[in-house]
Order: C-alpha cells, then sequence, then structure tokens
C-alpha cells in the first residue's frame, strides 16, 4: 500500500512543473499548459481454445499523468512534456508454470512478470519529452507516441507503449504537414524498462537481433476539402526499410457518404538481413521460404488494401480487401517476443496475434457500426467486424497457400458528453480468432476498461 501512495504522489508531484517554470518562464508557458489525469480500470480475459493451457484473466487499476507545457515566448519558444503512468494490479491468475492451473499470467499479459513467475503487484514509468517551437516547426526529444503508418504505438491494455527519441513536425506549407525522426529505444506496455528495437521473426531476447536506430519520415497533403495524400518512409538499421503510400477521399453523396481509404507498403531488406550471414547470426524475417532457398528469412514484403465506408444517419458499413505478397510477413517494429504491436493496416483486430498480414495472404473485410448520436444518445458507440484472411503461406506445416484464419470483432463504448461525470467512458472490446495456419491459436479475448479523464490544468 505504502509503495501505491508514493507512486501516485509521485505523478500528481509532476504537475509541480509548471509551478517550477513561473518565475521563469514567460505567461504563455503557464497560459497554455494542461494536465489530465486519466484513471483507467482494465479487465483482460484471453482463452485458448485449442490447446490444454491456463487462461489469461488480469484486473487492474491505471493511472496516468499527461502534462503538456506551453511554450516560452519569442523567435523560439522551449517548452516541456510529463507523461507519468503507474499500475496496480488488482486480480491475476497465480503463476506461470503451475500445474493444474485454470488461469495464469503471461509475457503478453498487462503487467511484468517477476524471476518466480508471477506478475508484480504494480509498475510504473515517467517519460519526459523536451520540445522546441520555430514558427510552425516543432521539435521534440525524448518519449514520443508516434501515430504513423510506418510507426504505431501501442495502447491496448493498462498502460501505452512509448518510444525514445527525436521527431520534427513541420507545418509551414498551408495543407501539408511534414514529419521526420529517429527512435533508439522502446517501452513497451507491460514493462518499466526500455529496449532496444527488433522484428518479428527477430526479437525473442536469446536467439534474435535487436537495434536502436530507426528512421522515418513523410508528409500528409489535404489536396483539397475530400482528398488526402500520404507517403512515409521507414527504416530499422540491419532489418528492413518501408515505404508507404495512401489516399483517402471522402465523397458527399445526394444520400449519405463515401470514404475510399487507399493503402500499399513496400517493404526490403537492409544491411545484416540483406546477407546470409547476418541472417545466420539471427538478423531474420518471418514468412515462407523453402529450406533450401538463398534468400530465406529476408526480407520481401508487398501490401495493398482498399476499405471502402458508405456512412448514413448513423449507419456505416464498410467492405475493404488487403492482399500481401512476397516471401516475409509484414514487417513492423516488434517488441520482445509476446507482448504485442500495432499496424497501420486495415486488418488490425482487437485479437493481438491476428492481424493477417503473413506471407501470401488475402483477407476480405466486412463490418458495421453505428453512432448512437442518432436517436439522442450522443457517446455512445456500436461496432463489428469480420476479416477472412486465406492463401497463407505456412513454413511449419509446409502448406503453401492452403492455411486460413478468421476474427470476428465486436465493439461497444459510452463517453459521458456532460454534467458532474462528463469524461467517464466505458468501453468493451471482444474478438474471436480461428485459423490453421502455424501462428494461430484459436482463441476468445474481452477486454473492458472504465476510464475517467480528471484535468488539472
Amino acid at each position: 500500500m505504502n509503495r501505491a501512495l508514493s507512486s501516485i504522489g509521485l505523478l500528481l508531484g509532476t504537475v509541480g512543473v509548471s509551478g517550477f517554470f513561473a518565475g521563469e518562464a514567460s505567461a504563455e508557458f503557464l497560459k497554455d499548459s494542461k494536465a489530465t489525469l486519466t484513471l483507467r480500470n482494465v479487465y483482460h480475459n484471453q482463452d485458448s481454445r485449442t490447446t490444454d493451457t491456463p487462461r489469461i484473466e488480469q484486473w487492474g487499476q491505471g493511472f496516468l499523468l499527461d502534462f503538456k507545457s506551453g511554450y516560452t515566448e519569442g523567435v523560439v519558444g522551449l517548452g516541456l512534456d510529463v507523461l507519468g503512468t503507474y499500475a496496480v494490479r488488482l486480480d491475476d491468475g497465480g503463476r506461470v508454470g503451475k500445474t493444474d492451473a485454470d488461469r495464469a499470467p503471461s509475457t503478453s499479459g498487462m503487467f511484468p512478470l517477476e524471476s518466480n513467475g508471477k506478475s508484480r503487484h504494480d509498475f510504473g514509468r515517467i517519460g519526459v519529452t523536451g520540445k522546441m517551437r520555430f514558427s510552425k516547426t516543432e521539435l521534440h526529444v525524448g518519449t514520443l507516441q508516434p501515430r504513423l503508418p510506418v510507426v504505431t504505438y501501442n495502447d491496448a491494455r493498462i498502460l501505452p507503449q512509448t518510444y525514445e527519441g527525436y521527431q520534427v513536425t513541420s507545418r509551414e506549407i498551408q495543407d501539408l504537414t511534414f514529419i521526420a525522426g529517429k527512435i533508439e529505444h522502446s517501452t513497451e506496455r507491460n514493462s518499466s524498462n526500455s529496449d532496444s528495437l527488433s522484428i518479428q521473426g527477430s526479437s525473442n531476447r536469446k536467439t534474435g537481433q535487436f537495434s536502436n536506430q530507426f528512421l522515418y519520415g513523410g508528409f500528409n497533403y489535404n489536396i483539397n476539402k475530400s482528398l488526402a495524400l500520404s507517403y512515409y518512409f521507414g527504416k530499422l538499421q540491419d532489418f528492413y526499410e518501408q515505404h508507404f503510400v495512401g489516399l483517402i477521399h471522402n465523397w458527399a453523396l445526394p444520400i449519405g457518404s463515401l470514404k475510399t481509404d487507399l493503402r500499399y507498403y513496400n517493404s526490403n531488406s537492409t544491411g545484416a538481413n540483406s546477407s546470409r550471414s547476418g541472417r545466420a547470426e539471427g538478423y531474420r524475417a518471418q514468412g515462407w521460404w523453402s529450406s533450401s532457398d538463398r534468400d530465406r528469412y529476408e526480407v520481401d514484403n508487398r501490401i495493398w488494401s482498399a476499405l471502402f465506408t458508405y456512412s448514413l444517419a448513423g449507419h456505416s458499413i464498410k467492405a475493404g480487401y488487403q492482399k500481401v505478397t512476397g516471401h516475409s510477413d509484414f514487417p513492423s517494429l516488434a517488441p520482445d517476443a509476446g507482448t504485442g504491436r500495432s499496424l497501420y493496416l486495415i486488418t488490425n483486430s482487437n485479437v493481438q496475434a491476428a492481424k493477417f498480414a503473413s506471407a501470401g495472404e488475402r483477407t476480405w473485410v466486412a463490418g458495421y457500426a453505428y453512432d448512437f448520436a442518432s436517436i439522442g444518445i450522443p457517446g455512445l458507440l456500436f461496432g463489428t467486424t469480420y476479416y477472412s484472411g486465406s492463401g497463407i503461406d505456412d513454413t511449419v506445416h509446409g502448406r503453401r497457400g492452403n492455411s486460413e484464419e478468421w476474427v470476428r470483432d465486436i465493439n461497444l463504448s459510452y463517453k459521458v458528453q456532460d454534467g458532474p461525470l462528463k469524461g467517464l467512458g466505458l468501453d468493451w472490446k471482444n474478438g474471436s480468432w480461428r485459423g490453421n495456419d502455424s501462428g494461430t491459436v484459436d482463441r476468445d479475448e474481452s477486454r473492458v476498461m472504465l476510464s475517467y479523464n480528471i484535468s488539472l490544468l
């Protein structure tokens, strides 16, 4: 209890950053500062349907304090952001490896594991970001949470993933946003420690390889009010380089509207992964190759997708298709084995391991959503999506193009819009995953999150 109280006090104490600058910085620094405390209560249940293993069932309370300062006055403005996070375990499932257990923690759970196989009672971290502004260009150095096609942080559990590095964002030209940066480390959603970067196929701490340099850059350009173009590039040293092109068009029809979302990725090897000797050292991608293939474990992937969403009076119906070509699975920054990742794909499902991005995979997407604001209940949203993937090239089972998988997602959320409970939100996410690919473990997952945002500044 004392550890919990002291950690919460440390989080609340970071609000005092604004007081530290009060005598030195300009009024603009304080005037534009914001601090929000988010209380996040999360229940997570993951139940395997095909393996005789304990289910993961965890419950915890999280505290997220997000302080964002304004900028000092002058030609060059300076500022400081602080993100403090802390989580307390309320219920868990004993320890890993316990015989005849109905439930047990896991490396993919909400909390880090102790050496004895039990989940830690609590954990947290504090991220600090220094920032500078000149004209309409900003530089952030320190803790980052990018949401870009080539790198997206994961916020699917009790605490969010963060990265460490720097990023420049420029809006000097009207309707054009340019972003570039470098990431050196990642702190996963169930860890207090920062770590190096890798990809699936190499992210096992004992057998894989890691890098401390991910370079990225690109732009978003609003061609007009209904059409937007984006391009991004990412390169993880000694693993892969990746190009992304996206086009979004919103078309106002006589009845309803139609949104078209087109995406294309081209990923290839670089550095150690480009050579047989480098791959022999552990710089490997995941995918399908014959045992005698000279290019075995080399990054070689293309993905194109199209998603169409028709909306009318609160209703929306979506349909899409995604195709993967090349020998490797889609490469992306991956944490140590088992802790999850988020991808900018139309197939980023509720089930963390099911991304429909395996070599050779073809996926159909269909979904329906409803915004209850249309009938006088603002803040209440419902959505369900079905993903069906086939043609997966499966190395372990020796099947090329014969494996398949499917996922059914359900999302239900409500956020209080006004009154004394404004900012209180409830989210339920549910997913079922089935298939015969070697990477598929038939499972059902549910997450319930109760959150409350308190504005402190």
